[in-house]
């Protein structure tokens, strides 16, 4: 821990944080933290910056229960500032951002004290051999190969690492275990493996500057880091579907995710749109909880595997509108979804479905805003790469989601990344 960043624990909290005239931030963590791991170095780094100007503590939360619940500090990490006693600004949780820290505590401060601190600021240049964008299953795989190689192996990822795995329900294909396995166990093993192995990690960054033709790539605007090969593992996300309203009310109804969202909508009736294995599956899961669910897919037949459709078909609670479309999201009450306007295909007329929630499951994009300049890529957004995982770019390599090909799993990301790693170790050496 830094000399700047004190841990006290709830005997002192009145004295060193309430009783303290000026600002304060206060970090509520714990042990076995990924997200507390993730932001140990940007506090530290932040309290040697605003140190002259704000008071830096941390506090155990598992050790001190009382006082988080007093305070309603529910989660690990919880950032709170506190000036002149009081509570000031907003609070910080899961995966902290630098900028996010920083806006905070430059809220605590008179503006020419802002300017002062922020022209103190001494930009660092850190080298390595492998620097891997994306710390899900490809990125981690990569990570692991090339660290055990002896090369200087640095991982940045703009969340926790684990990708899209780490808020997958369940994974019941991946060899060697049998029974289905939580996805944020797996996501957890494997980064655990790439930190034994000796994987340096950048998790929560921001990506401000990135030039692959040089090998550079810049965080939160203050790191600068040079590599000698760089791996593109950044995965993909959701894709919208365009439909009125969901912009609007994504996080108020409007939800991407079942592992993260289902759990609210315990006895409530959602709408999932798609058809494919993604919607099947997590439709399935959010059956768990929701009383009923209604699937509007624009085909006469669902996409998903049979295996999987069976499954569907044998649930109760779900019922298939074949051949509709969704036309808007709608919030009556002003605040959240409460129906969808879908479409029939085949008769041309439009009905609304009083709803409590909305799950889309429409496929994915690539995750490239700031790097895809460089690249060629495919019709659809995807990098290009040949049998090795190389790209376009001299000294860049590919793999996992973000990759141009026919089939995107988890077993494929793996592969993915074992061979990106391999080809430019032996690059390296030769």
């Amino acid at each position: 821990m830094s000399a700047t960043v004190r841990e006290i624990d709830a005997a002192v909290f009145e004295t060193e944080v309430l009783a303290h005239p000026g600002p304060i931030a206060v970090d509520f963590f714990s042990d076995e933290c990924a997200p507390c791991e993730a932001l140990a170095p940007k506090y530290e780094a932040l309290a040697e910056l605003y140190g002259r100007d704000v008071k830096f503590v941390k506090v155990f939360r598992q050790g001190n229960r009382a006082l988080s619940e007093s305070l309603s500090v529910k989660a690990s990490p919880t950032v709170l500032f506190f000036r002149g006693g009081k509570e000031a600004g907003a609070r910080l949780g899961g995966g902290i951002k630098r900028s996010e820290l920083v806006a905070q505590l430059d809220s605590l401060l008179a503006p020419e004290r802002v300017a002062a601190v922020h022209a103190a600021v001494r930009p660092t240049a850190t080298e390595c051999d492998v620097l891997i964008l994306g710390a899900g299953p490809a990125g981690i795989t990569a990570g692991i190969y090339a660290a055990q190689a002896k090369l200087r192996t640095i991982m940045v990822d703009v969340g926790l690492g684990g990708g899209n795995l780490a808020i997958t329900h369940q994974v019941s294909n991946f060899p060697g275990f049998p029974k289905p396995q939580p996805g944020y166990m797996l996501a957890h093993m494997m980064l655990e493996h790439a930190k034994a192995a000796g994987v340096e990690t950048r998790f929560a960054a921001e990506i401000t500057r990135a030039d692959l033709r040089e090998h550079v790539v810049e965080l939160d605007g203050v790191e600068t880091l040079r590599a000698k090969r760089i791996i593109l593992a950044t995965g993909s996300s959701p894709r919208s579907i365009g439909v009125e309203g969901e912009r609007e009310y994504k996080g108020r109804g409007v939800s991407y995710c079942a592992t993260c969202d289902a759990k609210y909508y315990e006895g409530k009736h959602v709408v999932v749109i798609g058809g494919g294995n993604s919607a099947v599956e997590e439709s399935l899961f959010i059956a768990k909880f929701a009383s009923k669910i209604t699937m509007v897919h624009q085909f006469d037949k669902l996409t998903a595997n049979r295996e999987a459709q069976e499954r569907l078909f044998a649930e109760p609670k779900i019922e298939v509108l074949f051949q509709h479309e969704p036309r808007a999201f709608l919030a009556h009450g002003g605040k959240v979804v409460d129906a969808v306007l879908v479409e029939d295909l085949r008769a041309h007329e439009s009905r609304e479905i009083a709803v409590d929630g909305v799950f889309v499951f429409a496929g994915m994009q690539p995750n490239l805003d700031g790097v895809d300049e460089a690249l060629e890529l495919d019709a659809w957004g995807y990098v290009r790469t040949d049998e090795e995982m190389r790209t376009s770019v001299p000294g860049v390599y590919a793999a996992g989601d973000v990759v141009s090909k026919r089939f995107r799993q988890m077993t494929t990301a793996v592969n993915d990344g074992t061979i990106a790693s391999m080809s430019l170790s032996k690059e390296l050496a030769a």
